[in-house]
């Protein structure tokens, strides 16, 4: 399968009086055609900047230190200002968090479409604007008689299908959606979820969606990768990370929400506090909060390793080997001795 984006080592600094934090640090992955990459993780961890680095977003004191960004072969990060334009829209376009407030109160829905279409020269008057927005309107299930209308005429779901329209009306090849349901409700939702999925089997494009609900993820994504304090810490399959997590985050996140079905269980959320980036302690940034960790752990960094053909994890036993170790060596543990005393009886 062909590669659209390749990331590779990305480094995204924020500059402070106190000198520079790393939020992204090194991390790599790439988005197949017609693919769906989830990036999951706790507030902070680098999710949305990754997002940013992406589209080239980002405004100082943020700062693309390191890496590479290759977009069909061509690096993002060296493009000039009209390739990046034409790339913004035609290659990737970005559905932001709370989009459905991105949208400006004081214009029609139709204006905001028509500001799209004449800055990229995609329409040469503003009857043919209208008739390409009423399409799109179309395609996302609003009816084209709304086009008329202000945003605040719409529902909170359907403001977002809007900006999922506006997303895509240059037909882009990668659509970068940046927690786009945090604010609906779980059946507008699952709604949207269905809608995009379906747009992407219709158009083929691809998507890296951003989220911290992992279950939700699961469902909808093809790969999901892990991140935590800026780093990527796992990389696998949707439907195989939560089942055989490989790196112990993967497996707390996955215990924060319960399962619709079965016995009810005891929630367990992950002990401490994320780390503070300007305070990034010795060997890996999990252990303060890792119920596996041991000596190694506290004084070595481990590495990206490749576990298959398509998992990767930055773990030094990885979650499934101390698994494991554990209960064989509870297996093999000696059964202790009772020693009974029977008291004296005066017969």
């Amino acid at each position: 399968m062909k590669k659209l984006i390749d990331v590779k080592g990305l480094c995204v600094d924020y500059v402070t009086f106190d000198g520079r934090v790393r939020a992204v640090d090194d991390v790599s992955f790439h988005i197949n055609q017609g693919e769906i990459l989830g990036l999951a993780g706790e507030s902070g961890c680098g999710k949305s900047t990754v997002a940013f680095s992406l589209m080239r977003l980002h405004r100082p004191p943020a700062l693309i230190s390191e890496g590479q960004i290759l977009f069909d072969g061509q690096d993002v990060l060296t493009m000039e200002e009209e390739e990046l334009r034409s790339y913004r829209w035609k290659g990737a376009s970005m559905v932001f968090q709370s989009a459905m407030n991105c949208l400006n109160p004081l214009k029609t829905i139709e204006y905001q479409f028509w500001d799209i279409f004449e800055a990229h020269d995609i329409v040469s008057n503003r009857e043919e604007s209208i008739e390409k927005a009423k399409e799109l309107l179309n395609i996302v299930d609003i009816p084209s008689e709304r086009l008329f209308d202000y945003p605040h005429q719409f529902s909170g779901g359907m403001r977002q299908r809007v900006v999922i329209a506006m997303a895509l009306a240059l037909n882009p090849k990668l659509l970068v959606m940046d927690e786009p349901t945090t604010a609906l409700d779980v059946v507008v939702q699952r709604e949207i979820l269905q809608k995009i999925h379906e747009l992407k089997e219709r158009f083929g494009f691809s998507i890296l969606f951003i989220t911290h609900d992992l279950s939700l993820m699961v469902e909808f994504c093809d790969r999901i990768g892990i991140m935590y304090s800026g780093k990527l810490v796992e990389l696998a399959p949707s439907k195989e990370i939560l089942q055989k997590p490989n790196h112990p985050y993967t497996q707390g996140l996955g215990n924060s929400f319960p399962t619709l079905i079965g016995e009810l269980q005891e929630m367990k959320g992950i002990p401490g506090s994320p780390l503070d980036l300007n305070n990034i302690p010795q060997g890996c940034r999990f252990a303060p909060r890792c119920s596996y960790v041991q000596d190694k752990c506290r004084q070595i960094e481990p590495q990206a390793e490749q576990l298959a053909s398509n998992r990767w994890s930055t773990c030094h036993f990885h979650l499934n080997a101390l698994v494991n170790s554990e209960e064989s060596a509870q297996r093999n543990k000696p059964e202790p001795e009772y020693v009974i005393q029977l008291a004296d009886v005066e017969g």
